[in-house]
């Protein structure tokens, strides 16, 4: 590179420190479970002879999913109520035999009553009584157990047809014809998506800053519709002692199919706030290569000898003005707390304009660390906090080229090795409308 590039200003971003407190949060990974998701398992083992369901499929309770071969189930069913016939029979002929025992019993007692018959014969006729009573009686219990076996042989024959136990959605199909299942294999996954539930892990640490009814903030990964809002729903009150951790869960509408079971999703938890103290987007805290500290760059003069105002807003078409080059002090910062993009700090006051984009460019000129400074609003920085990292290279890249043209320029008319002015920024506008020529890092806090 020329000498002259050397000597060149960077460009930062800044933001004013501000006072006040912040939204102390718990992030956590959960997985999403859809309501009533269960496994469909196969209860016999058997070959699979249909299947009626594909992936994705809704399907009511109690609808057909899978027919398993029955003819071996049938057969059974078949014996058993041929059993069931025999045991009926024979206890007819129990039936008639104990009738007749009765009668005989009857008969005798009549006789013996009037003298006419032995006391051996009365007990003869007791003894056959009983023993006719005992065996209608095993005939009864034969009854009993043959109708038990043939309805546990029938039950056997309806698990030939997996059903659904609920109406919902059908997934993670593994179930193809002429496949022989296992008992207790899965065969797919249901669910209800209208309403799914999150599941998370909460260390011992937050058991006790964590309770039911807390706000929730889920983020999905890829989502452009920015974070769910739900509340914490229940959590167990039991610790697992391996995990030190216990279960926590989040029921969210889904009606919209945001969430998918399965999914990993990133879920804030928002137990309280910070006490008051100085604050700053994350975005400005900068872990210094040189030294190994984290801290800010400060530009001490931009709050005290030539003052420059806070944009209210980001206008892409008519972004602050610039500063003319001012030193830079490097201060670091203790972080007292973090929560949603914002930390709490000291070592730095309110009001002190920060470096929060291009601190990885502020260099040693000539002994001296100056840079220009263009004034953001918290809630551009904000913003470039929450773009998704593509989002982040493309506007990094853009920047870039800027900064290459620039030199380029430089490079042309050599005696350019000053900072411009505001004036001259301003009348080199027009010539790169809606370029802004700012560095940006992907450094520690964004």
């Amino acid at each position: 590179m020329p000498a002259q590039f050397a000597a060149v200003t960077p460009t930062v971003e800044a933001v004013r420190a501000r006072y006040g407190s912040l939204p102390l949060e718990e992030r956590m990974s959960g997985i999403v479970r859809a309501e009533n998701q269960v496994e469909i398992v196969a209860e016999i083992s058997a070959p699979i002879t249909r299947v009626l369901v594909q992936n994705g499929d809704y399907v009511e309770a109690g609808s057909p999913l899978v027919y398993l071969r029955d003819k071996q189930y049938r057969d059974q069913v078949a014996q058993s109520e041929a059993a069931l016939q025999i045991a009926e029979a024979d206890a007819q002929r129990t039936q008639a035999s104990l009738t007749e025992a009765r009668n005989q019993l009857d008969r005798v007692e009549q006789l013996a009553g009037r003298q006419l018959e032995s006391e051996q014969r009365l007990d003869a006729a007791r003894t056959s009584f009983a023993g006719a009573e005992a065996a209608h009686a095993q005939a009864v219990a034969r009854i009993a157990q043959a109708e038990a076996n043939l309805e546990e042989q029938r039950e056997q024959l309806r698990r030939t047809v997996v059903r659904a136990p609920i109406a919902g959605y059908v997934g993670q199909r593994n179930a193809e014809v002429g496949m022989r299942v296992m008992a207790g294999e899965a065969l797919f996954t249901m669910g209800n998506f209208d309403k799914v539930r999150i599941e998370m892990s909460i260390t011992d640490r937050m058991i006790n800053r964590i309770v039911p009814g807390q706000t929730a903030l889920i983020t999905v990964e890829g989502s452009d519709q920015g974070p769910i809002e739900a509340q914490v729903s229940r959590i167990s009150p039991f610790i697992n002692a391996e995990s030190y951790s216990a279960r926590a869960e989040v029921d969210v509408d889904n009606r919209d199919r945001r969430l998918r079971p399965g999914m990993f999703v990133a879920v804030d938890v928002l137990y309280g706030e910070s006490t008051s103290a100085v604050i700053v987007p994350e975005s400005v805290l900068y872990d210094n290569p040189n030294n190994g500290m984290l801290g800010v760059y400060v530009a001490p003069a931009l709050s005290t000898e030539t003052p420059v105002e806070e944009p209210d807003s980001h206008d892409p078409d008519n972004p602050a003005p610039i500063t003319e080059a001012t030193q830079m002090t490097f201060q670091p910062v203790e972080v007292l707390a973090r929560g949603r993009g914002v930390a709490a700090v000291t070592g730095i006051s309110m009001g002190d304009w920060v470096v929060s984009v291009g601190q990885n460019m502020i260099r040693p000129i000539n002994g001296t660390v100056q840079a220009r400074v263009r004034p953001q609003s918290w809630d551009r920085i904000r913003e470039l906090q929450g773009m998704m990292d593509q989002d982040l290279l493309a506007e990094f890249m853009e920047k870039q080229q800027q900064v290459a043209r620039e030199q380029f320029n430089q490079e042309q008319n050599p005696s350019i090795n000053r900072a411009p002015t505001t004036d001259e920024l301003a009348a080199e506008a027009p010539t790169e409308p809606g370029v802004e020529p700012v560095s940006v890092s992907t450094s520690s806090g964004e």
